[in-house]
């Protein structure tokens, strides 16, 4: 089988299982309230963002519920990966496509593509909607500034999906891998961020969320800090790809 057949096989798989179309619901439900919660705060101070005190970044109030929105996207590849590891899935899996590594990337592209096109959905709705939550606190965030917060919220996204794909591909499960990354994005990033100043900056998550800022200090720009977010994720991968490759089913 090559890798368009495959592809669908994956798709459907994907489309007919209630907990990953639930989890990409999530992913936009959760950014979109929880970023209106951040601008509404952030008007009701008067000031800052809902988490700091400093001057109002209005694209970051605005999309701020991604911190949220990741931990669905990242759920939504977990279950989408591990799934395979149980009941002997992978096993018909790879009788159907044999060749491991076209295997892999269509399970990839399969999670990528709905993360994506589901992350620019709410990358869009969340600025419009955020920018009329803060009202005249958003005049200053440009046309510019808004489509590149979205697409930045979509990529991010999707890079944190696959991260999360990859790592659950190493150790084969879903908890395991969900157990690492959630305290990691919720905790220990915060903590290294506020010890280690700009090392803090190459973090998957901190790197990529550069993107949405309408200003921002440091080592990376909106892109670099993409591009960053994408080592991690391409490192993670290659990991998952090799452990397919040497690992029975």
């Amino acid at each position: 089988m090559g890798f368009t057949p495959a592809l669908h096989a994956e798709w459907i798989k994907i489309r007919t299982l209630r907990s990953l179309v639930g989890a990409l619901c999530a992913m936009l439900s959760a950014t979109v309230v929880f970023s209106a919660l951040s601008a509404f705060s952030a008007v009701s101070a008067g000031a800052g963002t809902a988490t700091d005190g400093e001057d109002l970044d209005p694209l970051f109030s605005a999309l701020f519920g991604v911190n949220l929105g990741q931990i669905a996207a990242m759920a939504f590849a977990t279950t989408a990966v591990s799934s395979e590891f149980r009941g002997g899935a992978l096993r018909l899996s790879l009788a159907a496509v044999p060749h491991r590594g076209v295997w892999f990337a269509a399970k990839l592209t399969a999670i990528a593509l709905p993360v994506l096109t589901v992350g620019l959905a709410t990358g869009l709705l969340t600025v419009a909607l955020g920018s009329a939550v803060l009202g005249e606190k958003a005049d200053g965030l440009s046309t510019a500034d808004s489509l590149r917060g979205a697409l930045g919220c979509a990529v991010y996204l999707t890079l944190m999906a696959l991260l999360a794909a990859g790592l659950t591909t190493v150790l084969r499960s879903g908890t395991a891998a969900l157990s690492i990354l959630v305290p990691f994005l919720l905790i220990v990033s915060f903590v290294i961020g506020d010890m280690s100043g700009n090392a803090a900056d190459l973090l998957p998550d901190r790197a990529g969320q550069v993107a949405l800022h309408s200003a921002w200090q440091g080592l990376l720009g909106p892109w670099s800090g993409i591009a960053v977010t994408a080592a991690w994720t391409t490192t993670a991968v290659a990991a998952g790809a090799w452990q397919v490759r040497r690992r029975d089913a």
